[in-house]
């Protein structure tokens, strides 16, 4: 501690002056016993000057006065060859890490887009529309999406304090356009979670359902794609297909299964040519109401809850990823109308927390798998199937146009699939906002 008050001028000593001070301090007794021999010759290094911490020769002169044993050279040990052995490959490990760890993400990128690159060549050889390989789709497949949903899904259950509402929610209302004007609870206070916020229910009358419609909206939207379903390929956006046995499962009965028509032709009601099968799909923005309805008066008989992915059901990628809809978690409804064979799948999606029907109190989505992400079923036929109206003693289970059927924890797909006269058009076109209750199409020449 004296060095700290010592100015650095002081350090610069002569050496004769160094050593006479340390041997005045230290040796005292020894310096009066010893007779006076004479003047004592000059150290030859007495005019040379040594800058020397004090700190320094402090700790070098308690080294010196530490007993003799722990200056004793300690014996070397014998190095022992597997220890070296094992050494070296830690070495050789360590190094090889770090050079993955530096350049493993940068030759990734240059395999992507080397990738991206020729799948874009390759379909515009070919003239089709730019849709992902199946090296894509697999790697697609293979991210953690539903381990996301889920931390999603519980994120948005978590209850939130009213002094954050306004901000949370109002942030929320302006980057995807919600109408709260709409909403049955106008105030942000109202909703004590991102989860009620997603599902408000809206005002009586708001959504006027259409009467002379044979069919209407099921739900707020974009109309993805339309039209006829008649072959074992159908579309989900302009130019990208899906298959509809995938989709929709095995036939209802054996005699559907042998009758020896086509998929599409076998799940037909009416076997006289009068009718044609079509589809209409409909997605729901984050910002929209997000609760489903009915589009007809039908009786559901078999509900089937398809396991599947969580992927993003988004425009964009609807039209990047052929069978998105095959692959995804969906929970598919098929039964009969007045014009014959009638299907109402909700189809879930990347930070859907879940998708609830409220006739069906038994239906869990969304559920843990496990970390057994991007490995697929062996067939797209494994799901869960209920048979519906199948107790006498319980009252049947039908929907009327516009009965409330369930609701998603964030914007997903509602997929229609149904059979209707030939002469049926519909009133919509692909890209179109539509709401609730608002007609897809009408009979040509009905009143």
């Amino acid at each position: 501690m004296v060095s700290y008050f010592i100015p650095r001028g002081r350090f610069l000593l002569k050496a004769g002056n160094l050593r006479q001070v340390v041997q005045q301090q230290h040796q005292p007794a020894q310096l009066q016993l010893q007779p006076n021999k004479g003047p004592q010759p000059q150290a030859q290094n007495a005019s040379l000057p040594v800058a020397r911490h004090l700190r320094q020769f402090s700790s070098n002169q308690a080294s010196k006065e530490a007993p003799l044993h722990h200056r004793l050279p300690q014996p070397k040990q014998q190095p022992n060859p597997s220890q070296e052995l094992a050494q070296i490959r830690r070495n050789i490990l360590s190094r090889w890490t770090g050079f993955l760890l530096r350049w493993a993400p940068m030759g990734i990128c240059v395999f992507g887009a080397i990738e991206w690159q020729l799948q874009k060549n390759r379909c515009e050889r070919d003239g089709k529309p730019r849709t992902a390989s199946e090296l894509q789709s697999r790697i697609y497949c293979s991210l953690p999406l539903r381990i996301i949903s889920r931390c999603w899904g519980w994120l948005a259950a978590c209850y939130l304090p009213p002094s954050l509402r306004p901000y949370v929610y109002g942030w929320y209302s302006n980057t995807f356009n919600v109408n709260l004007s709409e909403a049955m609870y106008p105030e942000y206070e109202h909703y004590n979670s991102l989860a009620e916020f997603f599902t408000r229910p809206l005002k009586e009358g708001v959504r006027v359902i259409d009467q002379q419609a044979p069919l209407v909206s099921p739900a707020d939207g974009k109309v993805l794609h339309f039209g006829s379903a008649s072959d074992s390929l159908i579309e989900q956006v302009k130019g990208v297909s899906y298959s509809i046995e995938d989709f929709l499962g095995p036939l209802e009965t054996v005699e559907q299964a042998n009758s020896g028509a086509s998929y599409a032709q076998a799940l037909k009601k009416k076997s006289d040519g009068s009718t044609e099968l079509y589809q209409c799909v409909i997605y729901l923005a984050p910002g929209d109401y997000h609760r489903f309805h009915s589009p007809a008066a039908w009786k559901p008989t078999i509900r089937r809850h398809f396991s599947g992915e969580l992927l993003s059901v988004s425009p964009k990628v609807a039209g990047w990823l052929p069978g998105l809809f095959c692959l995804n978690e969906r929970v598919l409804y098929m039964g009969q109308w007045k014009h014959g064979f009638f299907s109402y799948t909700a189809v879930g999606a990347t930070n859907v927390g879940s998708v609830e029907i409220y006739m069906d109190a038994d239906l869990k989505t969304n559920r843990w798998t496990g970390f057994n992400v991007g490995k697929h079923p062996s067939s797209t036929y494994e799901y869960d199937e209920l048979v519906l109206n199948k107790e006498r003693t319980e009252a049947p289970k039908e929907f009327g146009k516009g009965d409330l059927v369930g609701q998603f924890n964030m914007g997903s797909t509602i997929v229609l699939l149904f059979e209707a006269p030939k002469n049926f058009k519909f009133d919509i076109i692909a890209g179109q906002k539509i709401r609730v209750g608002e007609s897809l199409g009408h009979i040509v020449g009905s009143k």
